[in-house]
């Protein structure tokens, strides 16, 4: 009898596994599947956004924006000699330079001798200044006076009528 119930015991134990497996089988299917999609998804969105970070630093570029500093204007210092020593390394007149960072040269000649100081908008534009190369100094003013001769192309409208006096 003893071993009429260990046989009984086993079989059922069999039959349980069996149909366990069967059930979970399926379940463990679409888990496997599932995973592989997440995967390729999570792969497509990180090339995406690289695709996007590439083409916004090709956009930045394109139009000449200065790039959004990751430093404060209120923690900045201004120093006269930090000014002309930028301007030197980019090699750029203070002409240019003004135009690059949207003053005029007496304003850059007055920074340089300490006879003024920059406002804060000012001194963002001159933070952002900071970190591009001559490369990039060239291409952004070679932008700008492109602007500037479409800007002066461009037909002016006639008024009719009296001219003031």
């Amino acid at each position: 009898m003893a071993n009429l119930a260990t046989t009984l015991k086993e079989e059922i134990r069999r039959l349980a596994r069996k149909e366990i497996k069967a059930q979970t089988g399926t379940t463990k299917q679409a888990v496997t599947q599932y995973r592989r999609e997440i995967a390729t998804l999570k792969r497509q969105v990180r090339e995406q956004e690289k695709k996007i970070a590439f083409l916004e630093w090709q956009e930045r570029k394109r139009l000449g924006h200065p790039q959004a500093s990751k430093e404060p204007t209120e923690r900045v210092r201004f120093l006269p000699r930090s000014v002309k020593a930028q301007r030197e390394r980019l090699d750029l007149s203070a002409k240019d330079y003004g135009k690059l960072v949207g003053v005029s040269p007496l304003t850059i000649y007055n920074w340089e001798h300490g006879k003024s100081r920059p406002q804060k908008a000012q001194l963002a534009a001159l933070v952002a200044v900071r970190g591009i190369g001559k490369r990039e100094a060239l291409a952004r003013l070679g932008l700008l006076k492109a602007k500037e001769e479409q800007a002066a192309s461009k037909p002016r409208k006639k008024t009719r009528g009296k001219s003031k006096r």
